[in-house]
């Protein structure tokens, strides 16, 4: 059984992610080492190895490119994003939508503005350690549960992480936020609107306020946000519920 993380909460800011180019019209903002930048303090966090905030203006994308042993999933904030792979799987992602590709034992696949947009696309995607590796990969588009609160996107035991959850909270204006799933490791990543918190209760808790592409790591079932309450705007956040860290060997 794997040693409890100590209790720490740590705000990063939209501005702190590192920035690269790695195709033409392609601009990305990493949370974590990827490619190029390397920090050794900050390769992962529990089992997620990659929260990257992508923009594809007009005609822009990714050419077709392999992963292995990787979940990955999107959530598109603006636009519509194309989706195609060598396992037949076509589709267009859109606001409103979690799509899933389980990598499993290789899958290529490509992601570009879907071909007719004047705009840019925006999503927000991340990659999770898989506990099963080899698999058969395998594909979802979904569309996410309406309402407010915290709405679950790839449950416990949907992904191949059986301890890992991807949930969306949405609250509206001034409203308090829900309880957060009780876990050893929560990344929280606000992609609309902002919430307010305090770091702990009594005199020694400090405000603190997360606005688009701001995040929250919790790590220890103990540490969570006091009095967290949504922005003027309202929040909508992604937040991943993990039980355990990435496992090497």
């Amino acid at each position: 059984m794997s040693e409890q993380p100590a209790p720490a909460l740590t705000v990063h800011l939209a501005f702190e992610r590192y920035a690269s180019a790695p195709e033409p019209g392609v601009l990305t903002r990493h949370a974590f080492s990827f490619a190029g930048h390397y920090d050794p303090a900050n390769t992962h966090f529990g089992a997620l190895l990659a929260c990257n905030e992508e923009t594809l203006a007009a005609g822009a994308g990714f050419a077709p490119h392999k992963h292995r042993d990787t979940e990955i999933l999107t959530w598109v904030l603006d636009g519509a994003l194309a989706h195609r792979d060598d396992h037949g799987h076509a589709a267009v992602v859109r606001p409103g939508q979690v799509q899933y590709l389980g990598a499993g034992s290789g899958a290529v696949h490509s992601e570009g503005n879907v071909g007719a947009a004047a705009g840019p696309v925006r999503f927000v995607q991340f990659w999770l350690q898989p506990d099963e590796f080899g698999a058969e990969p395998r594909y979802a588009l979904r569309p996410a549960p309406n309402g407010s609160g915290l709405l679950t996107l790839a449950g416990l035991g949907e992904l191949r992480r059986a301890d890992a959850a991807l949930h969306l909270l949405r609250v509206g204006p001034g409203a308090a936020l829900p309880a957060l799933p009780a876990a050893d490791y929560r990344y929280l990543h606000v992609v609309r609107g902002g919430l307010g918190f305090r770091t702990a209760g009594g005199p020694r808790g400090v405000g603190r306020e997360l606005g688009p592409g701001d995040s929250l790591r919790m790590s220890g079932a103990a540490a969570v946000p006091v009095d967290p309450v949504a922005g003027p705007e309202g929040v909508e956040a992604l937040l991943w519920e993990m039980h355990s860290a990435v496992r090497y060997g």
